[in-house]
């Protein structure tokens, strides 16, 4: 809930918003979630959104009534608040490891349909042992690294072999596959892309057709991201996607042939003029504490002759050529060049519409990395 202060802002104009403060222009974020629904109509895999990018209730039911079959989410905390929030069918795609998580697992597996990546045995037995305890299933995805080289088991024989521990073990419910091609997902050249793409993609499918051959039926190929949604999502054998970033895009994404011309970007960081002590220099309040730039430096949108050259804790600071005319006070809006990150440096968002304020909303996943 947003506090009485910040309602008084619903109907104001973009100008009003304090700052620093982070955008949604709803026009936009909504038709991309049109854009990818419409896809997913077309080819045989369904769209499971990864909530890690928006970690925000409201958005996640927008993607369900536009067709997902569910949320993905990165971290425990971030289901519990989705679940919380209505949503029932989680899948987290990650390992969940200790005894604490293992035990807020199981009891948010009581409120919901939710399914978890494991890639170890004793992590297996430890799942088993807990949902047994509680009375409830826990759906399962083996997690099987395919190229990125981070979790996930082996292909074939050792992935086979967890898959029949799963099978045995009560309180769990084997459901199918998970590989993640996160090395491929930015590379900009669609050519390459695709093929490192469809690499990746055919360990975890030759792994699927290893495991069918040895009785043991795979029911859900999960995998993908924004950069290869159109390559994994079209592959026959592939059920599910987890796409997350199309709903926002960044300048990262805008570079990614034949996504950035798709999808175009609905979120930015609205930030001030603090200072002009020069012609040539523009200092804005916006700096590290809102700001991620492990992609990148993000820029500012639609000033020519303005670039953004440093980011300290509090101050963007930038460089202007030309006939910039700023003065302190003047408002910009940068664009991120990674939104998952920058959101979990925020409290909430303001929700545009025509440059109008339509809604506040409280960025209720944030910091939940537990």
């Amino acid at each position: 809930m947003s506090s009485p202060h910040l309602d008084t802002l619903i109907g104001a104009p973009k100008s009003e918003i304090d700052t620093p403060a982070l955008l949604i222009d709803l026009d936009i974020m909504e038709a991309n979630i049109r854009k990818m629904a419409d896809f997913f109509k077309s080819v045989n895999a369904d769209l499971r959104p990864h909530a890690k990018t928006h970690k925000t209730p409201i958005i996640a039911h927008k993607q369900i009534e536009a067709g997902a079959i569910g949320i993905t989410c990165a971290k425990l905390g971030e289901a519990e608040a989705l679940v919380h929030a209505g949503i029932r069918d989680v899948l987290i795609a990650n390992q969940i490891i200790g005894a604490a998580k293992i035990a807020r697992l199981v009891n948010l597996a009581g409120h919901s349909e939710i399914m978890v990546a494991v890639d170890d045995p004793y992590n297996v037995a430890q799942l088993s042992e807990a949902a047994e305890a509680k009375g409830v299933t826990l759906r399962i995805l083996i997690e099987v690294d395919t190229g990125m080289n981070r979790c996930g088991t082996e292909p074939g024989k050792p992935t086979l072999d967890l898959a029949r521990l799963v099978l045995k073990s009560k309180g769990l419910q084997f459901e199918g596959l998970m590989g993640y091609e996160g090395h491929t997902v930015a590379i900009p050249s669609f050519t390459e892309r695709k093929k490192q793409t469809d690499e990746s993609v055919d360990l975890l499918v030759e792994t699927k057709d290893v495991l069918e051959r040895n009785g043991v039926p795979v029911k859900i190929m999960s995998g993908g991201g924004t950069g290869t949604y159109a390559i994994t999502g079209a592959h026959p054998d592939m059920t599910e996607i987890q796409a997350g970033s199309y709903i926002f895009m960044d300048s990262t994404y805008g570079d990614v042939e034949g996504i950035g011309d798709r999808f175009a970007s609905s979120l930015t960081v609205l930030t001030a003029v603090v200072s002009r002590p020069n012609p040539s220099r523009v200092v804005v309040d916006a700096g590290l504490k809102v700001l991620a730039k492990e992609f990148g430096i993000p820029q500012p949108a639609g000033i020519a002759g303005l670039e953004m050259i440093g980011l300290s804790e509090e101050h963007g600071k930038m460089t202007a050529q030309g006939d910039v005319n700023l003065q302190p006070g003047d408002k910009i809006e940068i664009v991120p060049t990674h939104c998952c990150t920058t959101v979990n440096l925020h409290n909430r968002y303001y929700a545009l519409r025509n440059d109008t304020v339509e809604s506040i909303w409280e960025i209720t996943a944030r910091g939940r990395s537990q």
